[in-house]
């Protein structure tokens, strides 16, 4: 799952980033109303985390401007004001979802995931195939029954190819779509992730590659 945070106060940014990437999230950070928008408008995000009072463009015109330009990221809005008058604004804005500052972390992690599974296309939250089986909201996997000790990215990946159902996904979405905006685009980092997941997986393999287009579970054979 990626996620942008748009965040100007750079201790909780860094704080919130730090345990969304120990929950196995790949995560881009801006300080700033502008920094975001941009990030948002460039790239491709699962869920946008969006602070309200930011400097240089306020959250209300971020979101605004993003759910005019047809972003199709879920956006989670947050706010230090509480009243029911701030959370209809924003959710009339286009925001997915409204959290008050101050907030549990766990509970923002769960928010996060909901929008995630709501997201189109809309990933199941228990993923299957053959004797694999994945469990997106407790982020644990099984083969055979047996669990599966895998790493965030290698989890990132699996979960991807699965939830492609058959589709051929390339390289470059898995850089994309597992990896933050400071991944490397011409790093190994994404055949070495599938080798150790293919060696964590067992036989009989799983995973196919098709030369010159990248990687599938489930095509046909």
């Amino acid at each position: 799952m990626r996620v942008l945070l748009i965040e100007d106060d750079q201790e909780m940014a860094s704080t919130v980033a730090a345990g969304l990437r120990h929950a196995e999230m790949a995560v881009d950070v801006a300080l700033d109303g502008p920094g975001g928008l941009e990030r948002a408008l460039v790239s491709d995000y699962d869920v946008i985390v969006l602070d309200r009072d930011l400097p240089g463009l306020h959250g209300d015109d971020v979101c605004e401007r993003l759910v005019a330009a047809g972003c199709r990221s879920r956006i989670l809005m947050l706010t230090a004001a509480a009243a029911t008058e701030d959370l209809v604004d924003g959710l009339g804005l286009g925001a997915d979802d409204y959290l008050p500052k101050p907030f549990d972390f766990p509970v923002l992690v769960a928010r996060i995931g909901a929008l995630f599974r709501r997201a189109q296309p809309a990933i199941p939250p228990v993923l299957c195939c053959g004797d694999v089986v994945v469990d997106t909201a407790r982020r644990m996997a099984w083969r055979a029954g047996r669990p599966l000790d895998l790493a965030p990215k290698e989890f990132g990946v699996l979960e991807l190819l699965l939830a492609a159902g058959g589709r051929t996904v390339s390289a470059e979405e898995l850089l994309e779509r597992a990896w933050d905006e400071n991944a490397d685009p011409f790093t190994a980092a994404v055949k070495i992730t599938v080798s150790r997941l293919r060696a964590k997986l067992g036989e009989p393999p799983l995973i196919d590659t098709l030369p010159r287009s990248g990687y599938r579970i489930g095509g046909q054979r």
